[in-house]
């Protein structure tokens, strides 16, 4: 690659720019070719475009390129990577300004889009016209705007315009259910998770991808109040969605779930505690069967470290239904009566010929009576 040239590129620049935490490196090089990298060592994935695995530190080294649109959705483009893209072409390809600024080896940033400009001004800015080709960058704006908001980032209004404007298009439909949900994720891993869903509420982007969810925070405009709480204290993706879906009822969670393809670990909280924060809420009222039976559904009898986000999840929900009142978590209850329920051994009651059916229910009524 003597003839050729690599800088630092995307998130790794912005976040040194803004103070924060660099966690991965991205890089371009410009002037190569394919073979020139494999023949160096460089290890080719994706079949889009082309993108190099670096021999020994293993980040990520893509060859200048450009893109025309050919198609819909974010895959409806053909790649241009040849040696004479400039650094500047590839730049213009990029969503936002503030990932649109290069750093070369000796240091100097190259910037012919005004990234810094638009940092020093914290706005979340478009590149260019050809932002509204591509519909994931309606989510990658949300997120964006959720992951700096605590730095008083806010979308610019062209771009917020633009954000309509792909809405309208109709182009949101061509987004595989997978990437909705990766960029979801992101942003629930962010500082302020609730912007996410302001701007796509903001944009109409969430009544086409997650329609239960708009018509919820249509119907209650203080529905992402126990995210913004929880989001204070618990860093958990998973908790961090339920604390808006539990709002939902089952049909509609497992809608979204479709919808967006939700994992497994997260619709299943969701559901819990849609179904089940206000007798957990209310633990130590009930009586002792209504107990069992709330353990039994929640899976605490057999999954105890879930306990911590459920009593995570109903603080934050009281606190945004009864800011008033205080809230005494009923976790040492549960926990003695886990270890109740735990002491009652099959193996006993088998011993007193119980087998079958009738020892679940010998079981079940043993373990009731030791609570």
């Amino acid at each position: 690659m003597a003839t050729s040239k690599t800088y630092l590129v995307g998130g790794a620049v912005r976040d040194y720019l803004l103070g924060l935490t660099v966690h991965e490196r991205d890089y371009v090089v410009v002037g190569s070719t394919p073979e020139a990298l494999v023949a160096l060592g460089y290890t080719q994935v994706g079949k889009d475009f082309p993108v190099f695995l670096h021999p020994t530190s293993k980040e990520e080294y893509a060859l200048a390129r450009t893109e025309r649109k050919s198609g819909q959705g974010y895959k409806g483009f053909q790649v241009h990577a040849t040696p004479d893209v400039t650094l500047e072409d590839d730049l213009l390809r990029r969503d936002l300004t503030i990932n649109a600024i290069a750093q070369a080896s000796d240091g100097q940033f190259i910037d012919p889009y005004g990234g810094q400009r638009d940092i020093q001004a914290k706005l979340i800015r478009h590149v260019s016209e050809a932002f509204s080709e591509d519909p994931l960058r309606v989510l990658r704006a949300a997120r964006f705007a959720a992951h700096l908001n605590h730095l008083g980032f806010s979308i610019a209004t062209e771009t917020k315009a633009l954000l309509v404007t792909i809405t309208h298009s109709g182009e949101l439909a061509t987004l595989a259910k997978e990437r909705i949900w990766h960029e979801t994720h992101k942003a629930l891993h962010s500082q302020s998770p609730w912007v996410y869903f302001e701007v796509l509420e903001a944009c109409g982007a969430l009544q086409e991808l997650m329609p239960s969810v708009a018509e919820l925070l249509s119907r209650r405009p203080q529905a992402l109040n126990t995210l913004k709480l929880l989001s204070e204290s618990n860093t958990s993706t998973e908790v961090r969605l339920t604390g808006l879906l539990y709002q939902l009822n089952k049909p509609q969670i497992e809608d979204l779930a479709a919808q967006i393809k939700i994992p497994n670990a997260p619709k299943a909280l969701a559901l819990a505690t849609s179904n089940h924060q206000r007798q957990l809420r209310a633990y130590t009222e009930l009586d002792a069967a209504q107990k069992h039976l709330l353990l039994s559904n929640l899976g605490l009898i057999r999954h105890t470290e879930l306990l911590d986000d459920l009593l995570s999840l109903c603080q934050a929900i009281t606190q945004s239904q009864e800011p008033l009142f205080g809230w005494q978590s009923p976790k040492q209850h549960i926990l003695d009566d886990l270890e109740s329920i735990q002491s009652v051994k099959p193996a006993e009651l088998m011993a007193q010929g119980y087998n079958g059916k009738a020892l679940g229910e010998a079981l079940k009524k043993a373990q009731i009576a030791s609570i």
